[in-house]
């Protein structure tokens, strides 16, 4: 095939967008029915003649193949290569980036220090004399709110575009989204983008029961799920049921209301403290001042725990007070329907909707008997013949779906910004830290496979395709058509990139016949992102 060749006739936009649509529509919820090499009985190899299944490969384990594609891999292969991504050193990131990151105030400012000096501007807001005044006081104060969660987004999409620990960075964002908190509640916009550099990230592919406790001490968590206001005599069971249902047993998990009134006790006195960093603890009786626990907003207030005895998923507690939580945490960590709930979820995210049952026990097995670190259980997913089946079958969510585009579409050259990246996501109902629910955001393909949602990809995939994320270009002037600034633009080289050209052998007939109508590189950029397979990966 020859890019660009003048087409035999007029190409027809609206008919090709349509079967373009049709075909992913259709793609997102079966198989794609692409070539596969047939799975190993054993542990997955990796032949480095095969390009397409190590472009593939690099699209399922980082957020998107770069315009290299397999050419990216060491000189050590594959095997290596993901040995590496299991457990890197500290990641560096190009100068450009890095600069950007470091100006951010949420880079420069301690939580604590950024969290007071937020709440000080909000009670100054309230306190205008005037209604003018408060109105204008306020909005300037939740105008600095988005600010910093904006930077809290840039950096996550920074890191995600030019990290060259691809694995971290795409299982923080699976830990963001497990351990899910909606940064419009209350004051979370200050908060979360310490929830992800603190609680998250440093645990991303360590154990999971470490990453269980630094999540229900960041006070991101505890605004976010109520446990802040959680008090002995002032219950609130909130908190306690989704740590039950959503990030460690699972709605199955058979723990019974009481579980989770007991594990409710268990938190009362976990909570948040915005008091000055040197003042002492609150008053209290002298034989409670020893459990008291202070650290940066995180605290365990003893006067406000519950000391009666507890038995959670059948067993008493022994311990008491902060340690009480502990303990109660490491046996929610360690319970066998815990390994079998996040092992399912690992799966789902890696491999596809309907992971198979053999490797979902597998995975359990492998995260019990290794207490819990992800990394052992990521590597027994990457050596599982049912991982290597997958590549190139799972349908990208508008997380992956712009990731993958910008980074197979600018990915060894800086952005100027994360911007439109954050716009685009915002269009795909996808935007970081936007789960209004605790659920955190489906990752099945029937949820992003609507109409809807492939006609917003598709003028995406036109944005990207004509290299609208590049460096900005004077604005249009007045009466002058509405898409001139992308007409401005050099559309970055996809069709000719060794990624592209890998992956060529396994386009269908229909993908191979719009590519071929082609006019200009810009159109046939818009045309491969919108593809099926691209899509999928």
């Amino acid at each position: 095939m020859t890019p660009f060749a003048p087409p035999p006739c007029h190409l027809r936009r609206r008919t090709m967008l349509a079967g373009f649509l049709s075909a992913v529509g259709a793609a997102a919820t079966g198989p794609l029915g692409m070539a596969q090499a047939a799975a190993p009985a054993g542990a997955a190899t990796w032949n480095t003649a095969d390009a397409p299944t190590l472009a593939r490969l690099l699209d399922r384990v980082t957020w998107g193949c770069t315009a290299q594609g397999a050419l990216a891999l060491p000189p050590q292969g594959a095997a290596a290569y993901l040995a590496a991504q299991l457990r890197p050193p500290p990641a560096t990131l190009p100068r450009a980036a890095q600069a950007q990151i470091d100006a951010m105030a949420i880079t420069r400012t301690p939580l604590p220090e950024l969290a007071a000096r937020m709440e000080a501007q909000h009670q100054a807001a309230k306190a205008q004399p005037t209604e003018d005044g408060r109105k204008a006081a306020l909005k300037a104060w939740q105008q600095d709110m988005r600010a910093l969660q904006q930077e809290a987004a840039e950096r996550c999409v920074l890191r995600a575009l030019y990290s060259p620990a691809q694995l971290h960075e795409k299982m923080t964002w699976f830990w963001m989204n497990h351990f899910s908190v909606f940064a419009g509640k209350g004051g979370l916009r200050a908060l979360v983008g310490d929830y992800e550099e603190h609680a998250v990230r440093p645990h991303a592919l360590g154990r999971f029961r470490d990453l269980l406790g630094a999540t229900v001490r960041h006070p991101a968590m505890l605004h976010y799920l109520d446990n802040a206001r959680n008090a002995v005599g002032r219950i609130n069971e909130n908190y306690a049921r989704e740590l039950m249902e959503l990030h460690t047993l699972g709605v199955d998990g058979g723990y019974s209301q009481q579980d989770v009134q007991e594990l409710a006790r268990v938190l009362t006195g976990v909570g948040v403290s915005l008091r000055p960093q040197g003042d002492g603890p609150p008053r209290m009786q002298p034989a409670l001042r020893r459990h008291y626990v202070r650290d940066g907003l995180f605290e365990f207030n003893p006067q406000r725990h519950d000391w009666e005895p507890k038995t959670l998923l059948g067993q008493p507690l022994r311990a008491e007070g902060l340690a009480e939580v502990d303990e109660a945490l490491d046996r929610l960590a360690r319970a066998p329907a815990t390994a079998r709930f996040i092992a399912r979820k690992i799966a789902l995210f890696l491999v596809g909707d309907q992971p198979p049952p053999a490797l979902l026990q597998m995975l359990a097995s492998t995260f019990e008997r290794s207490d819990g670190d992800i990394a052992a259980v990521l590597e027994a997913l990457f050596n599982a013949p049912e991982f290597r089946a997958s590549l190139g079958q799972r349908f990208r969510d508008p997380v992956h779906y712009v990731l993958a585009s910008l980074r197979l579409a600018h990915g060894d050259a800086v952005l100027p910004g994360a911007e439109p990246a954050l716009g685009w996501l915002q269009r795909l109902a996808e935007p970081l830290y936007g789960r209004a629910t605790p659920d955190g955001y489906p990752l099945d393909a029937a949820a992003w496979a609507g109409s809807g949602q492939m006609a917003t990809r598709f003028e995406i995939a036109r944005a990207i395709g004509a290299g609208a994320a590049s460096a900005p270009v004077p604005a249009p002037r007045e009466g002058s058509r509405a898409d001139q600034p992308l007409s401005q633009r050099t559309p970055p080289p996809l069709a000719h990139s060794t990624y592209v050209q890998a992956l060529q052998p396994t386009w269908s007939a229909a993908t191979r016949n719009a590519l071929a109508q082609a006019a200009t590189p810009r159109e046939w950029n818009l045309l491969f992102l919108a593809s099926p397979e691209f899509m999928h990966g």
